[in-house]
Formats: C-alpha cells, structure tokens, sequence
C-alpha cells in the first residue's frame, strides 16, 4: 500500500511536527506533501525525507508565512496526489487536510480547526490590531467556509485530545475520536539526581507567539519577585524581553539540545503552563520528566494534567505558586506512569495500525 503524509508547513518545531515524526517511523517510505519547508529554520530535521511543496515555497513566504494565509487554502488543493497513493494522512491545524487526490482513503490527524477562520481575535492578534481584525472579516469568512468543507474529506478525523473534538464537533460537525500526541519518553524522563538538582527556580518553555501567554507569565513574577527561566524563540519574543522589570527573570533562547532542555526541566520545582492549549505537549513532556505542571483550567488542561497527581490545576498563576509549599505531595513516579499509559509513541503506532486494517477492509 502506498502512502503520503501531508503536513500543513514546515518552518517551525513543535508538537505537531514532533507526530510527523511519529508517522515517518511508522511509514518510512510515505513522502511529505506540505505548502513549504525551510530546511535552516528546522536546523535540517527532514532533509532526509522526500519533500513535494506547493506554489507557496519561497524564502521570504518560509519567515513570514502568516502574511500569506489567504493564499494558503489555494495552495493546498494544489498539491494533487492524483490516483498515486491507496492511504493518505494529513497531520494538521489547518490547510493540510485540503490536498487534492482521486484515489485514497484519508486518515485526518488535526491538531485543531484553523485557528484564524474559527477564533480569529485570539490568533490573529499578533498581526492586526484588535480593530483591523473587523476588516479583514470577509478573509476569515472565506477561510470559515473553506476550512469546513476541507473537513468532510478525510474518510476519518481523529483530534488530539476530546477539547479538540469538541471544537471539531462543534465546527466541523464531525465526530472525530480521540488520538493524544506522542511524548518521546527516551528523551523526557526523570533524572534520578533530581532532588539534588533541584535549583529552586520555576520554568517555562516554548515558541514565543501571543496566544502562549509568555506575558502573563513575565507580569506575574514580575510582581512575586521568584526566580523563572522562560526557554523560547518566535514572534513575540522581544515585546516578552520588555516586560521584564524582576532580575529574578530570566530569558533564553530556545534550546535544541534535548538532553539539556530535559535537565533543565528536572531541575525546576514546577513548570508554569497558562495558556489555553489544545494538547499541550510541554505540559505532557514536564510530567514525563516527574516535574509537576501548575496550569489554568482551561483548554485540554484536565486531560494533561491530573491535579494533586502530575500537578496543580489553578484559577491564576500566583495562587498556583503558592501551591508549590505542596510540590513534594507530587510522586514522580506516578508522573511518569501517567505519561506511559497515555502518551506514548507506541500507543500511536499501536492506533495507526489499527485504522490502517479498518480501511483496508473498507477498500477490499
């Protein structure tokens, strides 16, 4: 059987690029249909793989991608895999599941709705003032529509946790089951020198953009005055770098060295999480190092992180530190077993197979 996975873009790292690995494992030969991919920003993951790109690959598009999101569904259904494939999976937030194909069964992978036609004042903040986002209104109707019809191909959805499917449910109306992401657990795990690593700091990590409420975070210790280390790279990163008033903050550049990112967050009494997400793969990743997750309640929060056993959930950060008195309650081994029941790589090639016999008797 013969198979493509489509991914939306690949310009950046992240948890939906961590379950294209995944699927790469599973399906070693399948060739990578995405809009573009910019080897240097991705420090040269996937450059082993065949990579087909749309209209869309050029330079200046790779850096400033969001600038060009009406374009995006075009070139989408551009990318035609015609009658050459029997199985195709689309991993994506947005304009993967659109490809074009005449022949194929479609396994859908969404990692949520596209975020900019369905919660636009939430997304689109980091592009157009709040007044802007009104005028540009017929785009994002266009892209509703779009991404909605995009939706009824897949011949199954599955979403990345039950907030997704919702969402999905809700936009879609589709019903879609429930896949959760893959935390690499050779990568992520407990150190067994932590209690005397422990550095008595909290941390933070991931891509710098608005809506993963890095400010919320820098306004918070700003005022509490405890020492943080926020991990990350993107967009918003030096708006983040104004904020900062407390000497106890702390900003570094994203780190691509696993092993020291897993140290770090061994070392740290708690990882602070107040975004809403729809998984949250930082979340999931500090638990499998047996470091405790103080987040909101909101989004996929409950699904991730199990209060009193991998973390604390809260109503406001501050009330959430001062929980951190209750940090030894949390056993990292009832962290890391809660990770290996769940989110593991082998539940996914495990569910893959699965899917892929149930389509394939579908197809005799």
């Amino acid at each position: 059987m013969k198979v493509a996975l489509v991914h939306d873009y690949l310009n950046q790292f992240g948890g939906a690029e961590r379950v294209l690995e995944t699927l790469l494992e599973i399906f070693p030969e399948a060739p990578i249909y995405t809009l573009f991919y910019d080897q240097e920003l991705l420090n040269g993951r996937f450059r082993d793989r065949t990579i087909k790109t749309s209209f869309l690959d050029k330079p200046f598009i790779r850096r400033h991608h969001r600038f060009f999101i009406p374009l995006m569904p075009k070139a989408a259904e551009n990318l035609n895999l015609n009658e050459e494939y029997d199985l195709i999976i689309s991993d994506s937030a947005g304009f993967g599941k659109g490809v074009s194909y005449k022949k194929g069964a479609h396994i859908a992978y969404l990692h949520t709705p596209l975020r900019y036609a369905w919660e636009p004042e939430l997304y689109l903040e980091t592009l157009f003032p709040k007044p802007l986002i009104k005028l540009v209104s017929p785009i994002i109707q266009y892209l509703r529509r779009w991404d909605k019809a995009a939706a009824q191909k897949p011949d199954i959805v599955l979403a990345n946790s039950k907030f997704t499917a919702q969402k999905i449910k809700s936009f879609y109306e589709r019903d879609a089951e429930v896949l959760y992401p893959p935390v690499d657990t050779e990568v992520f795990f407990p150190d067994k020198k932590r209690k005397k690593n422990r550095q008595n700091y909290f941390l933070a990590f991931g891509r710098i953009v608005h809506f993963k409420r890095f400010d919320l975070i820098v306004e918070t210790f700003n005022e509490l005055e405890l020492p943080i280390k926020i991990i990350g790279s993107g967009p918003e990163e030096e708006s983040v770098k104004r904020l900062i008033r407390s000497r106890h903050i702390e900003m570094i550049p994203e780190i691509k060295d696993e092993s020291r990112l897993r140290e770090i967050i061994n070392g740290a009494e708690a990882v602070i999480f107040p975004q809403i997400e729809d998984f949250g793969l930082v979340a999931a990743e500090s638990i499998a190092c047996g470091t405790p997750v103080i987040a909101y309640k909101r989004g996929s929060v409950p699904e991730v992180v199990k209060d009193g056993k991998t973390g604390f959930i809260v109503n406001s950060i501050d009330k959430g530190v001062r929980a951190v008195k209750r940090i030894d309650e949390i056993k990292r081994e009832d962290c890391r077993n809660f990770v290996e029941k769940n989110f593991t790589q082998e539940i996914m090639v495990s569910r893959y197979e699965e899917l892929y016999y149930r389509l394939l008797k579908r197809l005799v």
